[in-house]
């Protein structure tokens, strides 16, 4: 444990140094900040997915439901996005517990199909609601600096001044990971893993250790979503609520770096967040569709060459933490 939040410590010090030799309102600096913000994604993923071995489709119905929750309490009634934030986490909790109490009792893909569908039904309210702003989605008003302190309204007008913001949320989600897969919860969520059957012979409540799981999971996806409303200022419920951009993107980071593991997520939203930007800046404007076929190429052939995830590259074994 002592090792994990070392590890943490010193991967969050490296990005802030890194961030200070970086122009506050470059490309760089962006791409950084959506480094961070999609490893903290995965990893909340990585708590049902990799922990609990819980093939998760619908996080984008959490993600979203941070997001929507935090923006419209700041718009209705003028309330801190830090203050919007709980209240997100709690409901993606509450939806979690309710998706997942009659679902994860089921064997095979019954669960994945459900929270994708779960995932798709509130992308359809969303886009049919007044208060969501519907299809058009919604803008985030910008009061830093004149009504409101730029920390209190969460909104910055360079991504250098969100980068700590960000790295403060890597590091929450990071080590809540750390404390899950260590100790009494950690040998469960293994035992868990290894054989289902076996463990609820050994006395193991293991549906009551896959909702707890599912429940904080869903709300640190939910706490990402807030960072990413007041980071982009805009969205709408095909973004944010999108299996594809989201959900897959999630399970898909943590499966490149390593599912299962503290420094999979980040492995993975290091190769795939850069390579995806330098795809679509180059090959975007020439060649429709050319980039997204690369990309997708690029990533099975990843997953065919190291199906255990960069993690299990000969000089990065070191830093694998928790069974696969």
């Amino acid at each position: 444990m002592i090792r994990s939040l070392i590890m943490i410590a010193i991967a969050a010090a490296a990005v802030l140094v890194v961030g200070a030799y970086l122009a506050p309102r470059g490309y760089p600096m962006r791409v950084l900040c959506l480094i961070l913000l999609a490893a903290s994604m995965a990893q909340s993923w990585n708590i049902v997915g990799g922990l609990a071995n819980q093939l998760s489709l619908g996080h984008a119905a959490y993600f979203g439901i941070g997001a929507y929750s935090s923006t419209i309490l700041f718009i209705q009634f003028g309330l801190s996005p830090w203050l919007g934030m709980p209240a997100g986490m709690v409901l993606a909790a509450l939806a979690a517990l309710l998706l997942s109490r009659p679902t994860m009792a089921l064997r095979g893909p019954y669960f994945a199909l459900a929270s994708l569908a779960f995932a798709e039904a509130c992308r359809i309210v969303a886009n049919t609601l007044s208060i969501t702003g519907g299809p058009q989605g919604l803008s985030v008003p910008f009061v830093a600096g004149g009504s409101a302190s730029p920390l209190w309204a969460m909104q910055f007008r360079a991504a250098g001044s969100f980068l700590p913001l960000l790295v403060g949320l890597f590091a929450v989600v990071f080590t809540v990971f750390a404390l899950l897969s260590t100790g009494r919860i950690g040998l469960m969520l293994r035992a868990l893993r290894e054989n289902e059957a076996a463990s609820e012979v050994a006395g193991i409540d293991t549906l009551r250790i896959k909702l707890a799981v599912a429940a904080i999971s869903a709300m640190l996806a939910a706490a990402c979503g807030t960072f990413y409303a007041q980071f982009n200022f805009f969205f709408d419920p095909d973004t944010v609520f999108s299996a594809t951009n989201v959900s897959i993107r999630m399970a898909l980071i943590a499966i490149v770096g390593g599912v299962g593991t503290l420094a999979g997520p980040l492995l993975g939203a290091l190769i795939v967040l850069p390579v995806e930007e330098w795809l679509i800046g180059h090959f975007s404007d020439n060649a429709a569709g050319v980039a997204p076929f690369l990309f997708g190429t690029l990533l099975v052939v990843l997953v065919l060459v190291r199906p255990y995830g960069l993690i299990s590259l000969p000089g990065l074994r070191l830093l694998a933490r928790g069974a696969r």
